[in-house]
């Protein structure tokens, strides 16, 4: 048996922790920030965060510093209370043995012992509090926090990736196209990643729906470095099934002379699991994963080059990308084959 939280449990823990980490502050957190700081999809961090406030763990503000907290301090909400916000009540309602023998119609074997443990599990959970949680997770954050043995989270596959392409164009244009927002590159992320889906839905637990196409950009506060403007980005891919792509790193822009610049893109991506959750060959997520970032990069430089007089959030999407750009680091991304049948 694994004992284990849903996904949705998973995600209002983790939303939990976030707006318990912020609570002294009195800055109610943005979906954006919960998102961002502790990985829950942007499409369902609004439903995950609107698990606390039915129960009355979180209340939302509304307006320009509005935004989300919890209704009461950490030390004073307990982790069941926030486990069973997603996941109902932790009590069996049915017997666990199901279909039970005539003999057996008002109590089985294993009702007492069952019983027991649900109720110490309950009550191990009811004596944790939020503020518990912070505490081990700054200390995590700090390096000084002893993990114990019994260590058994297997992360998912990531694989790091970093890729460069020219851009004709002057660096502040690639600057102040890159500044005006996150909403332009949704297109072209998406485009980016049907390039390179086709082999995952062959090979993925469903039909071509389980990928989805929701995508997410996230561009944080531009800084600028002593050799460009780097710009905090990450973003997602949702759909039905949960499974999701999801990469963050950075973007930098530097100039290679007054008329020419580089726009590099570093990080780590997770691409999305294989049948009934399992990870796909190593070597084949790497390929996917760099010709993602490849054709990402190839349809920026395009739509920065061709329209250098416009704002990209004015509406410009890039056509189709003909061959291979220009790049320091350019090599033909080799065709993607099917890998063997069985899964990991």
């Amino acid at each position: 048996m694994n004992l284990a939280l849903s996904k949705r449990g998973d995600y209002v823990v983790r939303s939990a922790i976030c707006l318990a980490r912020c609570y002294e502050t009195g800055k109610p957190k943005k979906l954006r920030e919960v998102s961002t700081e502790m990985g829950v999809p942007r499409t369902y961090v609004s439903q995950i965060l609107g698990d606390l406030v039915r129960v009355g763990l979180a209340q939302s503000f509304f307006g320009t510093n509005g935004g989300y907290s919890l209704s009461r301090p950490p030390s004073e909400v307990s982790l069941l209370e926030v486990v069973e916000a997603a996941e109902g009540p932790l009590a069996p309602q049915t017997c666990v043995l199901g279909d039970v023998p005539c003999q057996w119609e008002s109590v089985c074997p294993l009702h007492e012992t069952w019983g027991a443990a649900t109720a110490a599990l309950r009550t191990e959970l009811a004596s944790t509090s939020l503020a518990d949680l912070v505490e081990r997770d700054r200390a995590i954050e700090a390096g000084t926090y002893a993990v114990s043995g019994e260590g058994h989270r297997h992360h998912p596959a990531t694989v790091v990736v970093t890729d460069s392409v020219q851009v004709e164009l002057a660096a502040p244009g690639v600057a102040k196209g890159l500044r005006t927002g996150s909403a332009w590159l949704v297109p072209h992320l998406e485009a980016a990643h049907a390039e390179n889906e086709a082999i995952l839905v062959r090979i993925g637990p469903g039909g071509p729906a389980w990928l989805g196409k929701v995508v997410a950009v996230h561009l944080g506060t531009p800084v600028e470095s002593t050799d460009g403007l780097v710009i905090p980005v990450t973003w997602e891919a949702t759909g039905p099934s949960g499974l999701f792509p999801r990469f963050e790193g950075e973007l930098r822009v530097s100039a290679l002379d007054p008329a020419r610049s580089e726009l590099h893109l570093s990080g780590r991506y997770r691409p999305p699991l294989g049948r009934a959750g399992h990870a796909l060959d190593e070597a084949l997520l790497a390929r996917v994963a760099h010709a993602t970032v490849r054709s990402l990069l190839r349809r920026l430089a395009h739509v920065l080059e061709e329209q250098p007089t416009r704002l990209p959030d004015e509406g410009i999407t890039a056509p189709p990308v003909d061959g291979p750009r220009r790049s320091p680091t350019d090599s033909p991304v080799a065709p993607i084959e099917d890998p063997p049948t069985s899964s990991r």
